[in-house]
C-alpha cells in the first residue's frame, strides 16, 4: 500500500523523531482518503485523522519491544 513510508521501528531506525511520524500519519491519510490536500470542508476531519493517525503510531512504537534489542525509545517531543 504506502510503500513510500519509512519503517520507524529498531533496528531499522535508531531514533524516531515527531516529524517522521507526522510525515508518516499524513502518508496514510492522504492514500486512506485519496486527497493531497482536502477541500476546506474537509480539512478538520482530514487533520484529526492525520492527529489521530500519528498518536497511534507513537503509542504503538512506544509500546513495542524487539526481540534482541533495547525496547523502543520513547519518540522526541518534537
Amino acid at each position: 500500500m504506502c510503500r513510500s513510508i519509512k519503517t520507524l521501528r529498531e533496528p531499522y531506525v535508531p531514533e524516531v523523531s515527531r516529524a517522521d511520524i507526522e510525515a508518516a500519519a499524513l502518508q496514510y491519510v492522504r492514500k486512506i482518503s485519496g486527497f493531497r490536500a482536502p477541500a476546506a470542508h474537509n480539512a478538520a476531519a482530514f487533520d484529526a485523522a492525520v492527529a489521530a493517525v500519528a498518536e497511534a503510531t507513537a503509542t504503538l512504537l512506544d509500546q513495542l519491544v524487539v526481540r534482541g534489542g533495547a525496547p523502543q525509545r520513547p519518540a522526541a517531543a518534537g
